[in-house]
């Protein structure tokens, strides 16, 4: 009896390779670029808040509380809690994907 299901189920697995000749490699693929771009993009958005951090602290010359990118406007903007020198907590919000203008001075 198992010598007469060894042809058959050789033949479904033939058939099947045959519908598919990737073997859903393609798929895997997909879902790997899917995968490789949102990685991406989550590494840019964590750069783009610490430059955020970054340009701020050198700016206000304050003591950072706080940094996280909230949503507004359809948009993510970061969002800087800082202590300035007179002890005074400033809220400073960003819009990372809008180009800076460097005076080319330290403040």
């Amino acid at each position: 009896m198992t010598v007469r299901l060894l042809p058959l189920l050789l033949l479904v697995f033939a058939s099947a390779a045959a519908a598919d000749p990737s073997g859903g490699r393609e798929e895997g693929r997909d879902q790997a670029r899917e995968r490789a771009a949102a990685a991406h993009q989550a590494r840019a958005n964590a750069q783009s808040l610490a430059e955020s951090v970054r340009r701020v602290e050198r700016a206000t010359g304050g003591q950072i509380l706080s940094a996280e990118r909230v949503p507004f406007d359809g948009r993510d903007m970061n969002r800087i809690k800082v202590v300035d020198s007179t002890g005074r907590v400033r809220v400073i919000t960003e819009d990372p994907q809008r180009p800076r203008r460097d005076s080319g001075r330290d403040e």
